[in-house]
């Protein structure tokens, strides 16, 4: 940054269960001691969060870049705001599961994770985007994302987990899980493959699955590696669907996802491609851990979308 920076810092009092609000007051102290100017903003709803960062970069001078105090919800929001500003995004690591500062190397450090915004290397990776009417509903366009999109088990678990109180940390998802095992797993998605690296056409898989999820990043939930392949800079979304199995199956798989380990199981397939729409009944979907309406919907990536402040 050069002349009089200026940052944008979107906070989230509820990041982390506080974890937030910590993070951001020490990041606001830190750039005012390096001299920078801050602006602060966060809104009482998703919807309000997302427009208060509209604002901010629709009036006059947008800042020299917009800085998430919080975890990837947070970020996902304010991706929203930032769609084609080329206004780069700053991570302070504030949340539960920070997936994507963990995957772009910023260290779990305020101190550390401000130096890296004031250094102001950037790399552009790519997004990931779901179009759906329920999105359009909630968000008035397609919604975009930097991790990875859970739909069916996985996202009602990160929906229940939402609505929990206790336990605190990461064991509220463990519990959460078991809650959700309780009811009917496996159901029929239809999922439609279009620009697949090798393939010249479109593939159609019709099969019953637990659950898929849609990643640009290799990990959602704090390090859980659901899709171990995928690049933040490849062009392309990976899918990982895990296929009808038995609730001990479940239980036994649970663990080793939770763990980070790569998922080892004759039902999970792995797929690559630009575009996937997925078909399935009642199935809900969470991106970067946010409600993303419910299938069916259409993901897209988007190549070299977002730049974003790295070591």
């Amino acid at each position: 940054m050069s002349g009089t920076p200026s940052v944008l810092l979107v906070t989230n009092p509820l990041s982390g269960q506080g974890r937030g609000a910590v993070a951001a007051a020490a990041a606001r102290a830190r750039f005012a001691d390096r001299g920078v100017e801050v602006a602060q903003v966060h809104g009482a709803t998703a919807a309000e969060s997302v427009e208060l960062v509209r604002a901010a970069l629709a009036d006059g001078t947008p800042p020299d870049a917009v800085v998430c105090a919080g975890g990837d919800g947070l970020v996902c929001l304010a991706l929203q705001a930032l769609a084609g500003s080329g206004v780069p995004l700053g991570l302070v690591p504030g949340g539960t599961g920070n997936d994507l500062a963990r995957e772009l190397g910023i260290p779990d450090d305020v101190t550390a994770a401000v130096d890296i915004v004031l250094a102001g290397k950037a790399r552009a990776i790519d997004l990931g985007e779901i179009d759906s009417g329920t999105v359009r509903a909630e968000y008035g366009g397609p919604l975009r994302f930097a991790t990875v999109t859970g739909t069916g088990f996985d996202a009602r678990v990160t929906l229940r987990a939402n609505r929990m109180r206790r336990p605190k940390g990461s064991l509220r998802y463990t519990v959460a899980a078991l809650a959700e095992l309780t009811g009917g797993l496996a159901v029929p998605y239809r999922i439609e493959l279009s620009g697949t690296p090798g393939e010249s056409g479109d593939t159609v898989i019709e099969t019953p699955a637990v659950m898929v999820a849609v990643g640009n990043g290799r990990t959602y939930g704090g390090g859980m590696l659901i899709c171990p392949d995928a690049r933040l800079d490849d062009g392309l979304l990976d899918l990982t669907v895990v296929g009808a199995m038995s609730r001990r199956d479940m239980l036994r798989l649970l663990p080793a996802l939770s763990s980070g380990k790569r998922i080892d199981h004759p039902a999970v397939s792995q797929y690559r491609a630009a575009t996937t729409t997925l078909t399935a009944p009642g199935a809900p979907a969470t991106a970067d851990g946010e409600p993303a309406g419910v299938l069916p919907a259409t993901f897209r990536a988007i190549p070299a979308a977002q730049p974003v402040l790295v070591p």
